[in-house]
């Protein structure tokens, strides 16, 4: 070992002695042990067994390292063989040879932050302090009874070193045995400073390693340095004493400096330590500066301190909320699909208190159902069936769909021009809600965006239903997408990811059952296909549910008993309501043949690819074709060239799977076949099972009408094809600067939605609906409107929204063989033959009106004397009254006789076929609104 380089007259700075802290050693300032002489070189150990070779000293890292805290490892060095009870060094040795494991001096000053865990004895401690002085290293010596590693322990400090090089230490690094005994005899210093290492020595190696487990205490330094005086007495251990007292006081020196500098760590550095030393127990912090003593007044200067921000209340969360569902993404799609509803309809809306979609006849009709609806909801329930129109039939509101689902409108407002006007609202959203529920459906079972997009148009804005344009019923089948979405969405369901328990949710399936009752109120056309299907669906869950149940024990339970709840009742109030909607439409007076009937509108297969002539596209190049068909206005069942290749595509090149392509191809056969009628195998097997039983007056004798549920599956299969198409087009978007689609990558994925909307242009017309005489806002009922037809009793419907009086007139493809009876019998009216008839049948007044007797039989009506038929007449500015009860009795106007006529006065001889064939004619038209016979309405302009 070469000379020992003089000793420098700084003291190690305090941040040497702190914990943990990676700042390299500083030559440290003279203490009270220092004013001997410097000690003279140590010889180099002996190389006998046991000792390790010396260690090579390394130039000392530079301030701005950072030296992290590492595990210890194990020392490479041997150890020693001789015993804990033995020397492990030449008693001879001038004070005393020092026994260590690795290079600890060199840790200290080369990686600081790092424990010692190794003993020494005190001449050792003295050359360590000695070596931290002039930053050199000592050598490498052997370890005797302990496990010393290279790399010491983290948290030690160079006075952790010092002190740990000492006997009085009475704690050690985890991982380490406790102090071996030093050269000099077991003295009383020895003794004295071995009792605290002998008491730590078995649970030293269960303690963490801890820059505290090496610090002296002052007492302990004290204690030390006292029975170093006393062994100096002994002649053969002056030499051994005189070193441990030496190295006693650097350490007394060395932890009075600690202590001062400990007192001066701030307030984190307790937690850092008591992070490192969970056993260690911290002393409370005083009192922040920001803190104030008791009794003091407050600080003033608070006022400006960051005050802690307020939590928003409920109004402000409301609002906030709010704000974000009006961009949301179904809240979009609704602003969207109105704005497309008015562009596609206009001009509907161009004059809506005037003119009618497609013709002035079913719309007239309808508008009456909906008022009346409203009406009698609101004056008499009870009579909700008995409507003013078909007098006196019994449950004429049920001579076809009712569009009772529209009543709460019929509440607002009075008049034809209010009936005109709500008529074409509602005409608009009902398309509206054909493109949002197709959109909710196909985003539900998976689709992207610009997928359901283009199916929700296809859907909604398909050719053939511009021939349905004059059918309100017929139009408003956008509920039942929306409420198969709906029960989708709430039983975790989508054709794409399949059945996903976490996304269950009873509310979407109660909502889902509230759409499909309503939808169901509207009218029985699409309502019992619409059973049929819900019925469908159930039955797969009868079967689907338990097998689950039964493979796949961890899902259970599959549907949890909210669930099952509300689809048990949902189901059961859906059939509760459809049931109690049905008992006046088995009560109607039934029609002609089920089968004559459905065989005259089931349309051929050549049909799916005619357009109607309410296309603006289609219309003119298929007038050839489409004047084959023998009712084209039900015929004309294209559902767009566009939406026939997107599915077409959509078989091949889809994001559904191969197995929901096939499901989906064989609905849309099975629908197809439904579509057919009776050119199908006669029907026999098809429709016929399904809807030839049922009742002529639930509207369904047209088979076309299904050609609803082959378009919706046209569009699921279609959006599969444009999802996929997105899907490619953004992978190869991904891979450009910057990775997003370009202009002309994103017009080729709207194409499809552009063409879509184009094969739905419409070309339908809006006739002006005509003025209501002034005569309908004053004459009460029962009565009878002249002239009457199966066209213009519609409009007399509607004329008598103002007062809703009873009229004899009606018009409705389920009761058009009473109607033609009753027009028959008043041809030549009037006469003594017809006056009766009508007396029998309780109606006390025709109401002439002139400006529309013109070409009729009618025409000379009002100039007929009627003196002599016992009969009154009156005379007005464009009607003529004419008063059939008894001249002397007046009449009274409040007498509104419900009881039906005495069959026997009615006439019975068969129809004309003429007359025959107005049935199926009026068959596709919406069924009359009944009208309440008391409490009229007056009059508000």
């Amino acid at each position: 070992m070469t000379s020992e380089q003089p000793r420098q007259s700084a003291s190690p700075p305090a941040e040497t002695l702190r914990p943990a802290v990676p700042t390299p050693a500083i030559p440290r300032q003279p203490g009270p042990a220092d004013s001997a002489t410097p000690t003279p070189p140590q010889p180099a150990p002996s190389s006998a067994p046991g000792k390790a070779e010396p260690h090579k000293a390394e130039p000392p890292e530079p301030e701005s390292h950072k030296a992290e805290p590492s595990k210890a490892e194990p020392s490479k060095a041997e150890p020693s063989k001789a015993g804990p009870d033995k020397p492990a060094a030449d008693d001879s040795a001038p004070g005393g040879a020092a026994v260590s494991g690795s290079a600890t001096d060199k840790a200290a000053t080369d990686r600081p932050g790092h424990s010692k865990p190794a003993t020494e004895t005190p001449a050792s401690a003295k050359a360590a302090v000695d070596d931290l002085a002039t930053d050199k290293p000592a050598p490498n010596t052997a370890a005797t009874g302990n496990t010393a590693t290279d790399k010491p322990a983290p948290g030690t400090t160079a006075a952790g070193k010092v002190a740990a090089g000492t006997a009085a230490a009475g704690k050690v690094a985890a991982g380490t045995t406790a102090a071996g005994t030093t050269a000099a005899d077991k003295g009383s210093a020895d003794k004295a400073m071995s009792d605290d290492a002998t008491s730590d020595k078995a649970a030293a190696p269960h303690k963490p390693a801890s820059s505290e487990s090496a610090l002296i205490t002052p007492a302990a330094a004290t204690s030390a340095g006292t029975k170093t005086a006393k062994a100096a007495s002994d002649p053969g251990k002056a030499e051994a004493a005189s070193g441990a007292g030496k190295a006693a006081g650097s350490v007394a020196a060395a932890t009075k400096t600690a202590e001062s500098e400990k007192d001066r760590k701030p307030a984190n550095d307790s937690v850092a330590d008591t992070v490192k030393d969970p056993q260690k127990t911290v002393k409370p912090g005083e009192p922040l500066p920001t803190e104030r003593p008791p009794g003091v007044p407050p600080d003033p200067w608070t006022a400006f301190a960051t005050a802690t921000e307020r939590p928003p209340g409920w109004f402000r969360r409301t609002t906030r909320a709010g704000l974000r569902s009006l961009i949301h993404e179904y809240a979009l799609v609704i602003y969207g699909g109105l704005l497309l509803a008015v562009a596609l309809t206009w001009p509907t809306l161009r004059y809506p208190l005037h003119t009618l979609p497609q013709d002035i006849w079913d719309p007239s009709r309808q508008a009456w159902q909906i008022a009346w609806g409203g009406h009698i909801l609101l004056t008499d329930p009870a009579r909700l069936w008995q409507a003013n129109a078909f007098y006196p039939e019994p449950n004429s509101f049920a001579y076809g769909d009712s569009l009772l689902g529209y009543a709460p409108f019929g509440m607002i407002g009075e008049g034809p021009v209010a009936a005109v006007l709500r008529y074409n609202v509602l005409f608009v959203l009902a398309h509206a809600l054909l493109a949002i529920g197709g959109y909710a459906l196909v985003r539900q079972l998976g689709a992207g965006r610009t997928g359901a997009a283009v199916a929700a148009v296809a859907f909604a804005y398909a050719p053939w239903r511009l021939a349905q344009e004059g059918h309100l019923d017929i139009v408003s089948a956008g509920a039942i997408p929306l409420a198969l979405a709906m029960l989708a969405r709430g039983h975790g369901w989508s054709l794409r990811r399949g059945f996903r328990p976490h996304r269950r949710h009873a509310g979407w399936a109660a909502a889902g059952w509230l759409v499909a009752i309503w939808q169901v109120s509207l009218g029985f056309s699409l309502g019992v296909p619409f059973l049929y299907v819900l019925g469908l669906i159930l039955l797969v869950l009868l079967v689907a549910v338990p097998l689950r149940w039964f493979r796949r024990p961890v899902d259970r339970p599959v549907l949890g008993w909210r669930l099952l709840l509300t689809d048990t009742l949902g189901s059961l109030i859906l059939v509760g309501v459809s049931a109690l909607i049905a008992i006046p439409y088995f009560k109607a007076p039934a029609g002609g043949p089920a089968g004559t009937e459905i065989a005259f509108y089931s349309p051929p297969l050549r049909s799916l690819l005619i357009g109607p002539a309410e296309s603006r596209i289609w219309g003119a190049p298929h007038e050839v074709p489409r004047s084959s068909l023998s009712w084209p206005a039900e015929m004309g069942l294209l559902p767009g060239f566009v939406l026939y290749a997107l599915a077409l595509a959509g078989l091949a090149f889809s994001i559904w799977t191969l197995r929901q392509r096939l499901l989906l191809l064989a609905g849309l056969v099975v629908t197809i076949i439904l579509t057919l009628g009776t050119n199908f195998f006669d029907g026999r097997w098809t429709y016929l099972p399904l809807f030839g039983h049922l009742p002529a007056s639930l509207g369904l004798r047209i088979p076309g009408r299904l050609m609803l549920w082959a378009t919706l599956l046209l569009a699921i299969l279609a959006a599969g094809a444009v999802a996929e198409f997105v899907r490619r087009a953004e992978q190869v978007a991904e891979q450009r600067i910057p990775p997003w689609p370009g202009p002309w990558l994103r017009l080729a994925t709207l194409l499809p939605l552009a063409l879509v909307l184009l094969e739905g242009w419409n070309a339908t017309a809006h006739p002006v609906a005509p003025t209501q005489p002034l005569a309908m806002r004053t004459v009460t009922g029962p009565m009878l409107v002249l002239p009457t037809s199966a066209l213009t009793d519609q409009t007399v419907m509607l004329w008598s929204t103002s007062r809703f009086q009873p009229i004899a007139n009606g018009a409705g493809g389920f009761a058009a063989g009473r109607q033609a009876v009753l027009r028959r019998n008043v041809e030549a009216f009037p006469d003594s033959e017809t006056i009766q008839y009508l007396r029998s049948l309780n109606i006390d007044k025709v109401l002439l009106l002139r400006s529309q007797a013109a070409g009729t039989p009618w025409e000379r009506a009002g100039d007929i004397p009627v003196d002599a038929l016992g009969i009154r007449r009156e005379d007005l500015d464009d009607a003529v009254i004419f008063y059939l009860t008894d001249p002397a009795a007046p009449a009274n106007p409040a007498q509104q006789p419900t009881t039906p006529p005495n069959p026997s006065l009615q006439p019975s001889f068969p129809l004309t076929p003429s007359l025959q064939q107005s049935a199926p004619a009026g068959l596709p038209s919406q069924p009359p609104t009944p009208l309440t016979a008391t409490s009229p309405t007056p009059l508000t302009g």
